[in-house]
């Protein structure tokens, strides 16, 4: 073998070294932070936040780059939103704000600043659970368990804005959530029941 030649243990060190790189957003077009892609610089000063969040208000000093998925699990300890991504890819950190779904690893915490957050924490009624975090249970709607909080604040997104018309119609508005466990045929059917428990099977 000649000395241009790359060994085993080289071409793995250099694959380790790239697969980090890519991991840290370093080498993938379009990969940025939030706060970078926003303009935030590092070093700016904290920001003083309030975030309203399953019916309770806390003021919270942030730096300007927390994202909301962040200010909820480190800050607020509500960890049933996830990291998955980081990238708005996977929807396992899935929140409704005001109401509508939205990706909590791609929202600064200081931009939804008096907005009503709910996360899946805030969902069930002291003991009574959600419809569909029941149905969750009766078609046992999730494997592994990571995806679950995701799913479910998607499904209730889903159900409220009309469009649990159909199996395919479910599939379609739930394509932003992805369950690595494939149990996407008791995820529709679990939204499907609650859908009719709630009276909201149109399609739109």
């Amino acid at each position: 073998m000649s000395s241009s030649d790359v060994t085993r243990r080289e071409f793995l060190e250099g694959a380790a070294a790239v697969g980090g790189a890519l991991a840290g957003g370093q080498m993938l077009p379009g990969a940025v932070p939030p706060a970078a892609a926003q303009g935030v610089e590092p070093g700016s000063p904290p920001l003083s936040v309030l975030l309203r969040v399953n019916g309770s208000e806390r003021r919270l000093t942030l730096d300007p780059r927390t994202t909301l998925l962040d200010a909820l699990r480190e800050h607020l300890h509500l960890t049933g939103s996830k990291k998955g991504c980081g990238l708005g890819q996977c929807g396992a950190c899935t929140v409704l704000m005001d109401g509508k779904r939205v990706k909590s690893c791609l929202s600064l915490a200081a931009l939804v600043d008096g907005r009503e957050i709910t996360t899946i924490e805030g969902l069930a009624q002291g003991d009574q659970l959600h419809p569909l975090q029941a149905a969750f249970i009766e078609r046992d709607a999730f494997q592994c368990g990571y995806c679950t909080s995701g799913q479910i604040m998607a499904g209730v997104a889903c159900i409220a804005e009309g469009h649990a018309g159909s199996p395919e119609e479910i599939r379609d508005w739930m394509s932003g959530n992805l369950c690595r466990c494939g149990a996407y045929d008791h995820i529709v059917a679990a939204i499907q029941d609650a859908a009719r428990a709630t009276g909201s099977t149109q399609g739109g």
